[in-house]
């Protein structure tokens, strides 16, 4: 019987995906993903023409936004030491990743394993759907979609083995009760394959989408390749060979990064914003526009204390803000404007990249809900993994070393396309933010000797704070224990109590490899016992 119950269950399962998939599909601000929501069909069947097929595949977007549009949806970025959240309230499901103690009754991991996994059934389908027909003279449109589908399926799988490690790999959309969870290295080879077919059906530039790769061209899935490589040199699997491909391939996205729409922003305050939220620097975007039914709800109020009204989800770690070195860089990251340590609920920095800027705080539907855009990944992250895995695979080149130094130029607020070979004055935004000015007691210059995987290792530390991917970096290069071990605050004090303020959430996990990984839900194995082996 337990099998038939399972049955029953699944099928259930599957059908709440498809049944909020269509009541979630939505205008996609300035994205073409209008489709009428009634029509979207996922139902099993050969599809006969291409606006089925887009429908299908648009269809999977209306699945990620669904997701994506919570906290939930990064719950692991929770884990690294840029990132905590409210000592009690109701963040217990956060806290215990920011502890490094999670159970496999988390409700936020089971919520995002089942809303991930819709996700990937729902690009089976599409594939199942597609078969071996060939729309002629649609081609090219027929190739993107396909492309497309792939990409969120290796993306969806990526997602969710940087969180497990060891999962279940589902390339078809029929139930599978025997179904066990795939080795590491299977997991890696899966998503390699699937990146690899989207580069080679996406188009160079995506047509008639906003910048920032909305919908994902061939030096998206090659952006997300070569992050995968990263992920595969590092722990668990440990083939260094991978440094080589992952150096190559973000090379290769360098070197045609105008063909694919993508550069550095002169100001990085403005990703940040509303007025931002389409920005050439994203590699990959995820669009939310408010007015047309797909809002962003992890901005914003989420980010402040109950003393400004906020709902207390997303802090910054008060050590990392001690650490991070003050600029232009830090000011887009934090706000600096928040007077933080006289907080009473409770004393954490505040995410500038959470919040927004100052002009924006009453721009939120609710204080809560934004357009802003999720960037999956972001340029200065391509640069940063050439950079890396060139020293790391023995070819520290000049090109190298210019793709760091363009980073950390635009982090002192200057032209990142001209060299320092001396030092000079930093730049700031004023005040208001409307001009940039100098800051003369902060300097700057290019950097040409050292080890450079280390600096690029710490200028991603830098770089991609509160984007809920530090933790990433911490397992791939067994930092864990050095990092927490570096978590305590040394110059900020506690005004309330007297002597220097104590961490708010402390780790009370383990911080061997043993629990770099979070354990499959509980749940899930009810509904497929081989999933806990």
């Amino acid at each position: 019987m337990k099998k038939h119950t399972n049955l029953k269950n699944l099928k259930g399962l599957f059908s709440l995906i498809v049944t909020g998939l269509v009541l979630s599909i939505g205008f996609q601000g300035c994205v073409p993903l209008d489709e009428n929501p009634g029509e979207v069909q996922l139902a099993p069947g050969a599809y006969t023409d291409i606006s089925e097929l887009s429908l299908g595949v648009t269809g999977i977007y209306a699945s990620l936004r669904n997701a994506s549009q919570w906290s939930t949806f990064y719950v692991n970025g929770w884990s690294g030491d840029d990132i905590t959240t409210h000592k009690a309230s109701n963040k217990a499901d956060f806290r215990e990743h920011d502890q490094r103690a999670i159970t496999n009754e988390n409700n936020r991991t089971v919520s995002n394993w089942r809303n991930i996994y819709g996700m990937i059934f729902n690009a089976n389908t599409v594939l199942k759907n597609i078969g071996e027909t060939v729309f002629v003279g649609q081609e090219d449109e027929q190739n993107a979609l396909l492309g497309e589908t792939y990409f969120l399926r290796g993306a969806m799988f990526f997602h969710l083995y940087r969180v497990h490690g060891r999962i279940a790999l589902l390339t078809t959309p029929d139930i599978d009760f025997e179904i066990t969870l795939s080795s590491e290295l299977e997991v890696l080879q899966q998503i390699e394959a699937d990146f690899l077919k989207a580069a080679e059906l996406l188009p160079d530039l995506y047509p008639g989408v906003q910048d920032g790769a909305p919908r994902p061209n061939s030096g998206s899935a090659k952006a997300m390749l070569a992050r995968l490589y990263m992920d595969w040199a590092g722990f668990p699997v440990k083939d260094n060979s991978k440094y080589a491909l992952a150096a190559s391939t973000a090379k290769e996205v360098i070197d045609n990064a105008a063909a694919h729409g993508f550069e550095l922003e002169e100001d990085p305050g403005k990703i940040w914003s509303l007025a931002g939220r389409f920005t050439k620097e994203s590699v990959w975007t995820i669009p939310y526009c408010v007015s047309c039914g797909t809002r962003n709800g992890k901005f914003a109020r989420l980010g402040w204390p109950s003393d400004n009204r906020g709902w207390g989800e997303t802090f910054a770690e008060i050590r990392y803000f001690e650490d991070f070195p003050e600029g232009a860089r830090k000011n887009a990251t934090y706000r600096m404007d928040a007077d933080w340590v006289n907080f009473s609920d409770q004393v954490t920095p505040v995410f500038r990249k959470i919040v927004g800027p100052a002009n924006e705080d009453n721009v939120a539907v609710g204080f809560h809900f934004t357009d802003r855009s999720d960037y999956y990944m972001r340029y200065p992250e391509v640069l940063l993994i050439y950079a890396e895995a060139s020293a790391r695979s023995g070819s520290s080149s000049a090109d190298a070393w210019e793709a760091l130094n363009m980073v950390r130029r635009r982090a002192a607020g200057l032209d990142y396309m001209t060299a320092y070979g001396s030092a000079v004055s930093q730049r700031v935004r004023n005040a208001d933010e409307s001009a940039w000015e100098d800051h003369p007691s902060l300097m700057y210059q290019d950097v040409s000797s050292g080890d450079l995987a280390d600096l690029a290792v710490q200028e991603r530390k830098w770089e991609l704070a509160g984007e809920w991917i530090r933790w990433n970096d911490l397992v791939r290069l067994e930092l864990v224990a050095d990092a927490f071990a570096n978590r305590d605050p040394q110059v900020t004090p506690d005004v309330v109590n007297g002597g220097i303020i104590a961490v708010q959430n402390d780790v009370i996990g383990s911080t061997g490899t043993d629990n770099y990984f979070a354990p499959i839900p509980i749940a899930e194995i009810d509904l497929l016992p081989g999933l806990g082996n």
